[in-house]
C-alpha cells in the first residue's frame, strides 16, 4: 500500500541492516583501538609557568599559583558582596585562565606501533564509518 509506512532497512531507508551493524561494530572497534593507543600527559603544576608576558624589555612567566591570588581575592569579594562586579570578574576570569592553562598543558602522544597495527586501526575506523554511512543511504535509485 502506498500510504503504509514500512521500515525496510537502517534509518528507514532501503539500506541493509546487516551492513549497518557491521559498520557500527567496525567503526566502534577501530576508534576504540585508536583512542586506546593515545597517551595523555600533563605538565600542569602550581609552580609551572602557563603564560608568558613580555613587558619592559623582558619576559615574565605567570604561574598557575599566581593566578590563584586574584581568584582568592575575587571569591572573598563575592562572599562579602554578591553584587560586586570586580569580585565576579576576578573569580570567573581567574577560573577561566586556570582551565585554559590546564587544557594547554596537555600533551598527546601516539604509542609506538607497527605499520600493520596502524593500518588495521584505520581500516576498521574509516571502513566501518563508510559501511555505516552507506547503510543509511537508499540502495534504490530514483
Amino acid at each position: 500500500m502506498k500510504g503504509e509506512n514500512t521500515m525496510k532497512g537502517a534509518g528507514g531507508t532501503e539500506g541493509g541492516v546487516g551492513q549497518f551493524f557491521l559498520g557500527l561494530f567496525m567503526m566502534c572497534g577501530g576508534f576504540y583501538m585508536l583512542l586506546n593507543a593515545i597517551s595523555v600527559h600533563s605538565s600542569f603544576g602550581m609552580g609551572m609557568g602557563i603564560y608568558s608576558l613580555r613587558a619592559f624589555g623582558g619576559s615574565y612567566g605567570v604561574t598557575s599559583g599566581m593566578i590563584m591570588v586574584p581568584f582568592i581575592i575575587g571569591i572573598g569579594l563575592v562572599f562579602y558582596n554578591v553584587r560586586s562586579l570586580l569580585g565576579w570578574a576576578l573569580a570567573l576570569g581567574s577560573l577561566a585562565a586556570l582551565i585554559f592553562g590546564v587544557i594547554t598543558s596537555i600533551h598527546f602522544d601516539l604509542r609506538s606501533m607497527t605499520l600493520f597495527d596502524l593500518i588495521v586501526i584505520l581500516v576498521l575506523a574509516v571502513g566501518g564509518m563508510g559501511l555505516f554511512l552507506s547503510s543509511m543511504r537508499s540502495s534504490k535509485r530514483d
